[in-house]
């Protein structure tokens, strides 16, 4: 089923004056989801799954965070948290004119999603995080990101370098998947070492307790065999959401390259969201 598609821009003042967000739209109408991508990874990544969810009847958008993608990459650290992350999407909401929508996120994504229901729990109507980031991956983290934020910020040629190289690379002549690994080495240093710096010194996620107060439905999907994005983290978040299923991907590969069963996954419990009538929600107070 051929769907629309339309690429918009939305402005945000995110400290460093006012900075430029891209998205995409598939398909129309009253039944959103916003789809966020992975650290350093470009919306084009979920284009397979939006396009999908859009041939069932939703309204999916497609968001580069700032420092991200198509969207502008201030190189200033104070502009980066997960937090931000959470109120540029309350932003493109308020953009779009959807009063609430399904928060969709793949790693930093799933992570950025629960700072939304955190932050505005009026404007989530369900969550699908794959892949949390939470207390198991810290040691695999700080040795996979570490060593990133340092070559940015002190061998700023490695990264630009590799920029140089990958960006004339046209991306319509390779496989999709090459061309969202050729996107996301297409960085500049200043910017990666910002989005890097702001995201370690900040906190990564809510925390537990305030996790167990999100109500909204929830689909967690979790991968095997990953020690960045450990099985054992989305278990536990699953577990911690009142109103969560787990979802055992069969890979870390399974919905990149065999995404049936997980589309389908994603798509029924979307439109089963929609279809109900919303969880009464609480905003927790912001207490210690």
């Amino acid at each position: 089923m051929l769907v629309s598609e339309r690429i918009g821009q939305l402005f945000v003042d995110a400290g460093s004056g006012r900075d430029r967000l891209e998205y995409t739209e598939y398909g129309a109408g009253e039944r959103w989801v916003v789809l966020l991508h992975g650290q350093l990874m470009p919306r084009r990544m979920h284009q397979p799954l939006a396009r999908a969810l859009a041939a069932e009847g939703l309204h999916v958008v497609t968001l580069d965070l700032l420092g991200h993608g198509r969207s502008d990459r201030p190189a200033d650290p104070l502009v980066y948290s997960m937090s931000a992350f959470a109120e540029q999407v309350v932003a493109l909401l308020d953009h779009l004119g959807a009063p609430e929508a399904v928060i969709c996120g793949t790693s930093l994504g799933a992570n950025v999603s629960l700072e939304v229901a955190d932050l505005a729990p009026d404007r989530v109507r369900g969550l699908i995080c794959e892949m949390p980031v939470l207390d198991n991956a810290v040691e695999a983290g700080i040795l996979a990101f570490a060593p990133l934020m340092f070559a940015a910020r002190f061998l700023p040629f490695t990264v630009d370098g590799l920029r140089l190289v990958t960006r004339p690379i046209p991306r319509g002549l390779v496989p999709f998947w090459a061309g969202i690994f050729l996107d996301t080495l297409d960085q500049r240093s200043a910017s990666v070492a910002a989005v890097v710096h702001g995201l370690f010194f900040g906190r990564i996620a809510p925390s537990s307790r305030r996790r167990r107060q999100i109500a909204v439905p929830a689909l967690v999907v979790g991968h095997p065999a990953d020690p960045i994005h450990p099985a054992a983290d989305a278990a536990m978040l699953a577990e911690e959401l009142p109103n969560a299923r787990f979802v055992r991907a069969r890979s870390i590969l399974e919905w990149r390259v065999a995404p049936e069963r997980l589309d389908h996954e994603a798509a029924a419990f979307a439109l089963e969201v929609w279809e109900t009538e919303p969880t009464r929600r609480r905003r927790p107070a912001r207490t210690t």
